[in-house]
């Protein structure tokens, strides 16, 4: 997967486990709230990883241009 496609993954499992979160505590139901917290641990993983490569291609980037 792209870092692109890991950071928009990740910020739409974010908002989604998000929402999740706010429904479940409106509702009183703790399964989905708990569901939209891990939904949202997720997602911020996921957003972590395509930063990540990022920062590894820029690295990378970096040294191919002082060579």
């Amino acid at each position: 997967m792209s870092s692109t496609t890991d950071k928009l993954k990740g910020l739409a499992n974010e908002a989604t486990g998000n929402i999740k979160q706010s429904v479940g505590k409106v509702t009183g139901n703790e399964k989905l709230q708990a569901e939209g917290k891990a939904q949202e641990v997720e997602g911020k993983t996921q957003r972590t990883v395509g930063e990540a490569k990022d920062g590894v291609k820029n690295a990378a980037d970096k040294i191919k241009r002082s060579i």
